[in-house]
């Protein structure tokens, strides 16, 4: 398999402006290819942005922000959101996490995927003369490896490998290996995370994927659909809207974010990272059902879900997040109690996959909510009217 590395800082290389395409590697029948370039001006100078066209679906990944995925298009359809954050993707440099009392991760977030983790994945919290950011910082994190995978000819998989290290003196020191790869012609992409733990002691980690999603996916009559066994609301906001949790609102001026914590039920299965695997998937769709998104991944290694309904105006960033996780998003001295922090021994691993689907026809929508629905037999879905333990605070 080709190899194009463009990212070493191991060996001081770092390339300005790349491009591949499929006739590269012989006739091809799917038109795709990869280029990378380096955004100037504004917020977004000196930002690394790779740009994956498989053909049909074409995604925009940003190595300089922890191998996020920017923004998506596929059939005249836009994936991802409008965020108030208009000159991005923002370079880390400008970004201060700790602004606002720790809210400051805020000031880049516009991806289509940001990742939050590792040393905290949820709300900010002081502990002892320390203050964890919201999300924490893998996302505002530069890789310091980046590569091009392809096929031997045109027709096989396109993939782009990045490494990025969470690590400082007396604390994390955590290697995520993530690669994105999508195949010609494809609706679809995959990202398979490995975080390896560098230090010779145990480390603990937390990662939760924040999957986000805008017009016109998201709209008034917009659904989302899920296997279910449990469903909580975060806090007394995430209670006002319980009795639909899962349909959304048209975009509402002043709209406060509200939050709804999952325990999904799942199915054995096969994925990238072994045969022990516990299948499950999400959906939004639009409301005729004409369109939508579905994400798959393993509910033994991402046991926790959250949806996150943010519908305020068109110009506040009217969106919703898809939100697997190792854990859901409080604040990490209350997870750990509940026993949802990961600790990996020296060289220890944990391995996260999933897969995005887009879903262009009616019938494709209609097979994504039957799969759903077959799930959903093993048990009725239980939805509590007021926060509980050990999702929230009670």
């Amino acid at each position: 398999m080709p190899t194009y590395t463009l990212t070493d800082t191991a060996h001081d290389l770092w390339v300005e402006s790349f491009t591949l395409r499929a006739h590269d590697l012989g006739p091809a029948t799917v038109p795709w290819s990869v280029s990378k370039r380096t955004l100037r001006g504004g917020r977004r100078d000196g930002v690394d942005l790779i740009e994956v066209n498989n053909g049909v679906f074409t995604f925009s990944i940003v190595p300089t922000r922890g191998m996020g995925i920017w923004k998506g298009h596929i059939k005249g359809l836009d994936v991802g959101w409008r965020s108030p954050v208009t000159d991005g993707p923002v370079n880390p440099a400008f970004v201060n996490v700790m602004n606002w009392g720790g809210l400051g991760w805020l000031e880049g977030f516009d991806e289509l995927l940001a990742r939050c983790g590792l040393e905290n994945n949820g709300a900010p919290f002081t502990q002892g003369n320390t203050t964890f950011g919201l999300h924490g910082k893998i996302a505002n994190i530069p890789a310091h490896y980046v590569a091009v995978h392809v096929g031997d000819d045109p027709s096989g998989p396109i993939a782009v490998e990045g490494h990025v290290d969470e690590s400082k003196l007396f604390s994390t020191q955590i290697r995520m290996a993530t690669t994105i790869t999508t195949a010609p012609g494809s609706n679809r992409l995959t990202v398979r995370d490995e975080f390896r733990n560098l230090s010779d002691l145990p480390q603990e980690m937390q990662i939760l994927y924040h999957w986000n999603f805008g017009p016109p996916l998201l709209e008034e009559g917009g659904q989302f659909v899920a296997p279910a066994r449990t469903i909580v609301p975060r806090d007394a906001r995430a209670v006002e809207g319980i009795e639909h949790f899962d349909v959304y609102g048209p975009p509402e001026s002043g709209f406060a974010e509200q939050v709804y914590y999952y325990d999904l039920l799942a199915k054995p299965g096969m994925g990238l990272a072994g045969p022990n695997l516990q299948a499950t998937l999400v959906m939004l769709r639009d409301r005729e059902g004409e369109h939508g998104v579905v994400l798959r991944f393993d509910r033994l290694s991402l046991p926790a879900f959250s949806l996150w309904k943010n519908t305020a105006g068109h110009q506040s960033g009217y969106v919703t997040g898809l939100e697997p996780g190792t854990n859901y998003p409080n604040p990490r001295p209350f997870e750990k109690e509940r026993g949802r922090v990961v600790t990996l021994p020296p060289e220890g691993t944990h391995v996260a996959e999933m897969t995005l689907d887009i879903l262009t026809t009616r019938a494709a929508v209609a097979a994504a909510e039957a799969e759903i629905r077959e799930l959903q037999k093993q048990a009725a879905p239980v939805v509590h009217k007021q926060p509980i333990e050990p999702f929230t605070k009670a």
